[in-house]
């Protein structure tokens, strides 16, 4: 049964070795950060976490305060050899639960050229709000896509 935990620096190399994978795959994050190691770790990090399946990491989220009385699921990803086995899902619900706990409102954001993940959070009941223009991504994207979570 997979197993989410606070992620540690022993599993830096793990999460960069895959995260890697998923930028050559899915184009995410949309520009390969100068050093990953520090992109995985934001400043404003309420926490980072990780998924293990049979001991072996399988996938990575944070998230970060945002504006006052916010938060946003950040750097949420999983091993493409994992894909499908219902992680992302889990890590997704892992940050619901981590936002209401501090009672923070909880929101994401995504390029618009990530379509596997906005195929997970669709299915995952999250809503789209709004979209913004973005000029960071070239021409591999062309604006954010906004959620927030299901209402219970």
């Amino acid at each position: 049964m997979p197993q989410i935990r606070p992620r540690t620096d022993a599993d830096l190399d793990r999460c960069i070795e895959f995260l890697r994978t998923v930028h050559d795959k899915a184009a995410y994050p949309v520009n390969w950060p100068a050093d990953p190691r520090d992109w995985l770790t934001p400043p404003n990090a309420l926490g980072c976490w990780v998924i293990s399946t049979d001991d072996r990491v399988t996938g990575h989220v944070v998230v970060t305060r945002g504006e006052p009385g916010e938060a946003l699921v950040e750097r949420l990803f999983v091993d493409p050899a994992e894909t499908g086995a219902g992680l992302g899902r889990r890590l997704l619900d892992h940050c619901v639960t981590v936002a209401a706990e501090h009672d923070l409102a909880l929101s994401l954001e995504v390029a618009d050229n990530c379509h596997a993940a906005i195929a997970l959070y669709n299915r995952a009941g999250w809503r789209e709000t709004h979209r913004s223009p973005i000029t960071w991504a070239g021409t591999t994207a062309s604006a954010a896509i906004h959620f927030t979570p299901p209402v219970d």
